[in-house]
Protein backbone atom coordinates (compact mmCIF):
# COMPACT_ATOMS: atom_id res chain seq x y z
CA UNK A 1 0.00 0.00 0.00
CA UNK A 2 1.35 3.43 -0.90
CA UNK A 3 1.88 6.13 1.72
CA UNK A 4 -0.98 8.20 0.27
CA UNK A 5 -3.30 5.17 0.50
CA UNK A 6 -2.17 4.57 4.10
CA UNK A 7 -2.94 8.20 4.94
CA UNK A 8 -6.40 7.94 3.35
CA UNK A 9 -7.12 4.73 5.28
CA UNK A 10 -6.15 6.46 8.54
CA UNK A 11 -8.37 9.46 7.77
CA UNK A 12 -11.25 7.11 6.95
CA UNK A 13 -10.67 5.16 10.18
CA UNK A 14 -10.90 8.39 12.19
CA UNK A 15 -14.12 9.36 10.42
CA UNK A 16 -15.63 5.89 10.94
CA UNK A 17 -14.58 5.73 14.61
CA UNK A 18 -16.19 9.12 15.19
CA UNK A 19 -19.37 8.06 13.40
CA UNK A 20 -19.59 4.70 15.22
CA UNK A 21 -19.04 6.27 18.64
CA UNK A 22 -21.61 8.96 17.81
CA UNK A 23 -24.20 6.30 16.96
CA UNK A 24 -23.32 4.25 20.06
CA UNK A 25 -23.68 7.32 22.27
CA UNK A 26 -26.99 8.19 20.65
CA UNK A 27 -28.34 4.65 21.16
CA UNK A 28 -27.22 4.58 24.80
CA UNK A 29 -28.48 8.04 25.78
CA UNK A 30 -30.84 9.26 23.07
CA UNK A 31 -28.62 12.35 22.78
CA UNK A 32 -26.15 13.81 20.33
CA UNK A 33 -22.62 14.57 21.52
CA UNK A 34 -23.28 18.34 21.65
CA UNK A 35 -26.35 17.67 23.82
CA UNK A 36 -24.32 15.43 26.13
CA UNK A 37 -21.53 18.03 26.34
CA UNK A 38 -24.13 20.65 27.24
CA UNK A 39 -25.33 18.49 30.14
CA UNK A 40 -21.75 17.81 31.26
CA UNK A 41 -20.90 21.52 31.15
CA UNK A 42 -23.93 22.33 33.31
CA UNK A 43 -23.00 19.54 35.72
CA UNK A 44 -19.43 20.82 36.08
CA UNK A 45 -20.20 24.55 36.14
CA UNK A 46 -23.63 24.63 37.75
CA UNK A 47 -26.38 26.94 36.55
CA UNK A 48 -25.21 29.43 33.96
CA UNK A 49 -26.60 31.95 31.53
CA UNK A 50 -27.07 30.97 27.90
CA UNK A 51 -24.22 33.33 26.92
CA UNK A 52 -21.78 31.78 29.39
CA UNK A 53 -22.83 28.28 28.36
CA UNK A 54 -22.24 29.20 24.70
CA UNK A 55 -18.74 30.47 25.56
CA UNK A 56 -17.95 27.35 27.59
CA UNK A 57 -19.07 25.09 24.72
CA UNK A 58 -17.45 27.31 22.08
CA UNK A 59 -20.76 27.45 20.19
CA UNK A 60 -23.03 30.25 18.97
CA UNK A 61 -25.76 31.37 21.36
CA UNK A 62 -28.44 30.41 18.82
CA UNK A 63 -26.99 26.88 18.65
CA UNK A 64 -27.00 26.58 22.45
CA UNK A 65 -30.59 27.85 22.59
CA UNK A 66 -31.57 25.14 20.10
CA UNK A 67 -29.71 22.48 22.12
CA UNK A 68 -31.44 23.65 25.30
CA UNK A 69 -34.85 23.56 23.59
CA UNK A 70 -34.35 19.87 22.77
CA UNK A 71 -32.93 19.05 26.21
CA UNK A 72 -35.77 20.89 27.93
CA UNK A 73 -38.35 18.88 25.94
CA UNK A 74 -36.66 15.73 27.28
CA UNK A 75 -36.79 17.28 30.78
CA UNK A 76 -33.01 17.04 31.15
CA UNK A 77 -32.50 20.78 31.73
CA UNK A 78 -34.55 23.60 33.16
CA UNK A 79 -34.47 27.29 32.31
CA UNK A 80 -35.21 29.98 34.84
CA UNK A 81 -35.52 33.74 34.44
CA UNK A 82 -33.22 35.81 36.61
CA UNK A 83 -35.14 37.32 39.54
CA UNK A 84 -33.33 40.67 39.17
CA UNK A 85 -33.01 40.94 35.39
CA UNK A 86 -35.87 39.23 33.53
CA UNK A 87 -33.90 39.37 30.26
CA UNK A 88 -31.36 36.92 31.71
CA UNK A 89 -32.16 33.21 31.46
CA UNK A 90 -30.31 30.61 33.50
CA UNK A 91 -29.92 27.00 32.37
CA UNK A 92 -29.51 24.26 34.94
CA UNK A 93 -29.34 20.50 34.94
CA UNK A 94 -32.51 18.71 36.07
CA UNK A 95 -32.48 15.61 38.26
CA UNK A 96 -33.27 13.51 35.16
CA UNK A 97 -30.24 15.09 33.46
CA UNK A 98 -28.03 14.17 36.42
CA UNK A 99 -29.27 10.58 36.33
CA UNK A 100 -28.68 10.31 32.58
CA UNK A 101 -25.08 11.52 32.99
CA UNK A 102 -24.45 8.84 35.62
CA UNK A 103 -25.34 6.10 33.13
CA UNK A 104 -23.89 7.67 29.96
CA UNK A 105 -20.90 5.93 28.36
CA UNK A 106 -17.64 7.83 27.95
CA UNK A 107 -17.67 9.69 24.64
CA UNK A 108 -14.89 9.44 22.06
CA UNK A 109 -14.47 13.18 22.63
CA UNK A 110 -13.62 12.58 26.31
CA UNK A 111 -11.44 9.56 25.53
CA UNK A 112 -9.44 11.64 23.05
CA UNK A 113 -8.99 14.50 25.51
CA UNK A 114 -7.82 12.13 28.27
CA UNK A 115 -5.27 10.39 26.03
CA UNK A 116 -4.12 13.59 24.31
CA UNK A 117 -3.58 15.44 27.61
CA UNK A 118 -1.47 12.53 28.90
CA UNK A 119 0.93 12.89 25.96
CA UNK A 120 4.19 14.80 26.30
CA UNK A 121 4.06 18.45 25.15
CA UNK A 122 6.28 17.75 22.15
CA UNK A 123 4.06 14.85 21.13
CA UNK A 124 0.93 17.01 21.39
CA UNK A 125 2.60 19.62 19.20
CA UNK A 126 3.52 17.00 16.59
CA UNK A 127 -0.06 15.69 16.47
CA UNK A 128 -1.45 19.21 16.10
CA UNK A 129 1.07 20.03 13.36
CA UNK A 130 0.24 16.83 11.45
CA UNK A 131 -3.51 17.44 11.79
CA UNK A 132 -3.10 21.05 10.61
CA UNK A 133 -1.22 19.75 7.59
CA UNK A 134 -3.99 17.21 6.82
CA UNK A 135 -6.66 19.90 7.26
CA UNK A 136 -4.70 22.10 4.86
CA UNK A 137 -4.40 19.33 2.27
CA UNK A 138 -8.18 18.82 2.48
CA UNK A 139 -8.84 22.58 2.20
CA UNK A 140 -10.50 22.43 5.60
CA UNK A 141 -8.57 25.09 7.52
CA UNK A 142 -11.17 27.80 6.90
CA UNK A 143 -14.14 25.64 7.89
CA UNK A 144 -15.68 26.77 11.17
CA UNK A 145 -15.67 23.90 13.68
CA UNK A 146 -16.26 23.54 17.39
CA UNK A 147 -13.83 21.42 19.44
CA UNK A 148 -16.22 18.45 19.39
CA UNK A 149 -15.67 14.98 17.91
CA UNK A 150 -19.09 14.56 16.32
CA UNK A 151 -20.13 13.78 12.78
CA UNK A 152 -23.89 13.45 13.17
CA UNK A 153 -24.66 17.12 13.77
CA UNK A 154 -22.32 18.19 11.01
CA UNK A 155 -24.04 15.93 8.49
CA UNK A 156 -27.47 17.12 9.60
CA UNK A 157 -26.36 20.75 9.51
CA UNK A 158 -25.03 20.52 5.96
CA UNK A 159 -28.18 18.69 4.87
CA UNK A 160 -30.33 21.39 6.43
CA UNK A 161 -28.27 24.08 4.69
CA UNK A 162 -28.72 22.33 1.35
CA UNK A 163 -32.50 22.13 1.86
CA UNK A 164 -32.74 25.81 2.75
CA UNK A 165 -30.62 26.87 -0.26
Amino acid sequence: MSKSQSALVLIRQIIRATDLHDKQLSRATGLTLPQLLTLQTLQEGGSMTIGKLARELNLAQATVTSLLDRLEKKQLVERQRDSQDKRKVWACLSEAGRQLLLSAPTSLHDLFIDKFENMEQWEQSMVITALERVAGILNALDIDAAPVLDIGDLARSSGEREKSS
